[in-house]
């Protein structure tokens, strides 16, 4: 029983400890600048540094029969390129397809941390991430709808849908204003945050129950640890579908709103 207190207390069941980083430089550890370094802004440098070296090094000497390493780098580009940028965007959309091929790459990088060991959990498990990553979408598609259609003219077209009698504009004015220009960093940030947070807790949950289970003098209780290391290993493979639709869903809702705020009708 002590043995088994000793691994609860060590970290099952899962809380807030298990999202909270110190920082790697000791002389920073319960400062205000804590957070500078952390095993998460880490693998956001590491994911950042690898695309880099990847593509870098994939089309240093592009060939017209590609290697394996030039195949991957073309078809990831060629998929949202045409699947996205083109099909989403319109004919307006392949400029913005390094973007959202970029974000793509990044978006799913930055998830498989949360099945790769020693890292086991993705920067995107943190709101902070997630957040800035939909501010950058938010303020690429309100400079690409100013800068075709004018301020005053993309603002009142939004806020002020023609065809309406005016009254119901106290009512529509404000909606649109919300759904439109405030909520959609929000929604972008959130919904990535959501499923990657979720997704390392129940990793946890079934990891570390599991452990708990095996330390435990009860033989019943013993044997469901099994059940429990099963289970951990299933969700794994699950996970793995979670991080690239995620990293496809932030990149489609990209995306969708620049396609609106390019639209003719505006």
């Amino acid at each position: 029983m002590v043995e088994q207190s000793a691994i609860l207390a060590e970290g099952f069941p899962p809380g807030v400890q298990d999202f909270d980083f110190e920082s790697w430089i000791p002389s920073l550890r319960g400062s205000e600048w804590g957070l500078l370094f952390t095993k998460l802004t880490f693998m956001v440098w590491l994911a950042v540094a690898l695309l880099i070296i990847y593509f870098l090094v994939s089309y240093r000497k592009p060939q017209l029969v590609p290697t394996k390493k030039q195949w991957l780098a073309e078809s990831i580009y060629g998929f949202v390129r045409k699947n996205i940028a083109q099909d989403v965007v319109g004919k307006e959309g392949l400029r913005f397809a390094p973007y959202l091929t970029v974000l793509f790459c990044f978006i799913a990088l930055t998830n498989l941390f949360a099945i790769i060991p020693f890292f086991q959990i993705s920067p995107n498990a943190h709101i902070a991430f997630p957040v800035v990553l939909g501010v950058i979408s938010w303020l690429l598609f309100i400079y690409q709808g100013i800068k075709k259609h004018g301020a005053a003219h993309y603002f009142r077209v939004n806020l002020f849908m023609p065809g309406i009698p005016w009254p119901l504009y106290i009512l529509v004015t404000p909606i649109e204003l919300i759904s439109t220009f405030l909520t959609r960093p929000v929604t972008l940030a959130v919904r990535l945050f959501a499923n990657m947070f979720a997704g390392h807790l129940i990793l946890l949950v079934f990891t570390l129950g599991g452990v708990a289970m095996l330390g435990s003098a009860n033989v019943f209780i013993m044997g469901l640890s099994v059940f429990s290391f099963l289970m951990a290993i299933v969700m794994t493979f699950f996970e793995v579908m979670v991080i690239f639709l995620q990293a496809y869903v932030f990149v489609m809702l990209t995306a969708n709103y620049l396609e609106g705020a390019l639209a003719e009708d505006h």
